[in-house]
């Protein structure tokens, strides 16, 4: 484990934490009610940035430049994200804390300070419609090891599930933002040709979005969910869990692997009708549950359009013609079909 500590005057400013993948949904910006932490407590995940590799972003002015980093919910490359409440001496920087709605949202720049020697540390982020976070500035801080707990690291036998709808029967904002995500893997993998889906939960969320964004015409690839616990096949495309502890994709051997979220990927595989984790007491693995599965909201599935964009931003096969007129297909109007 490590904390974090000022580079400026090496006072510590975060409690023990452990490194973990960043969630799909990290730069997602979503309704307009207030979040939840995008991080769990105890953990911290760096954000390698968003960089195009085909050309550098569009110059622009200086007196814009911090607010549209707010609009694109993107910061300098390799920034620290926890939980708020793992900070530690800090304070607000009181200049920094303008134009917000319910909270902060980081447009001006970093708004805490090392409440020791006063250097800008970090940024919280808080206000409706963004994931709750404190991101660290990676050159104000530094990462000391300390003694702690040693991180176990779960099976993959024991990943999580995460039912797709929230608790207003809408689709949940993280499915969203996972399934954007893989997608813009999916892209690449498929060489510009269509690609045929199996049915169930895994065409309600990739269907629909593949035949607007592919030429028409038979399929000519093909995708299949693979991952543990499921029988091993060989397939064109194959949709695998990302662990979301170390970030690893389950190997296999498909032509090619698309990662997705673990949450995602064993809601898909499983329908969530398995006990993940054995438990004393537990009802026996021969008996199968007769309560009905949770409904799935009325509302086409809806990938995040800008999650996307951010997402495909990062592939350095995005050079290639066919997948930029995408980009900038989805880019001119990332809210309408086949994100709407």
């Amino acid at each position: 484990m490590v904390v974090f500590a000022c580079t400026a005057c090496g006072a510590v400013i975060t409690a023990k934490v452990a490194r973990v993948a960043l969630p799909d949904h990290s730069s997602q910006k979503y309704g307009h009610g207030l979040l939840p932490n995008l991080l769990e407590p105890g953990t911290y995940a760096v954000d390698p940035g968003n960089g195009r590799p085909w050309q550098a972003w569009e110059p622009e002015p200086e007196e814009h430049r911090v607010r549209s980093q707010m609009y694109r919910i993107t910061g300098p490359p390799n920034r620290i994200g926890i939980a708020p409440g793992d900070v530690r001496g800090t304070v607000f920087i009181p200049e920094r804390l303008g134009g917000c709605c319910c909270g902060w949202d980081g447009q001006y720049g970093p708004n805490l300070a090392c409440a020791t020697c006063g250097c800008p540390v970090a940024t919280r982020v808080d206000d409706c419609g963004f994931w709750q976070v404190v991101w660290l500035e990676p050159d104000a801080v530094r990462p000391v090891a300390v003694a702690g707990p040693v991180q176990q690291v779960m099976d993959w036998e024991e990943l999580p599930s995460m039912p797709p709808a929230d608790p207003r029967d809408c689709w949940s904002a993280p499915w969203e933002a996972a399934v954007a995500v893989a997608l813009a893997h999916l892209l690449p993998a498929s060489d510009g040709k269509r690609v045929s889906v199996p049915d169930g939960l895994v065409a309600t969320a990739f269907r629909r979005v593949i035949d607007g964004l592919l030429p028409a015409g038979p399929p000519e690839r093909h995708l299949a969910l693979a991952g543990p616990g499921l029988s091993t096949g060989i397939t064109d495309i194959a949709l695998v869990p990302r662990h979301p502890q170390t970030g690893e994709v389950w190997p296999c051997d498909a032509g090619t692997v698309v990662p997705l979220a673990s949450d995602v990927w064993t809601y898909l595989a499983f329908h969530d009708d398995r006990r993940l984790v054995p438990a004393a007491r537990g009802m026996p693995a021969e008996v199968r549950r007769d309560d009905s599965p949770p409904l799935l909201p009325t509302a086409l599935f809806r990938p995040d359009g800008r999650v996307f964009l951010r997402a495909l931003e990062q592939l350095a096969p995005i050079r290639q013609p066919w997948l930029r007129r995408i980009y900038d297909r989805v880019k001119d109007r990332p809210y309408m079909h086949p994100f709407s």
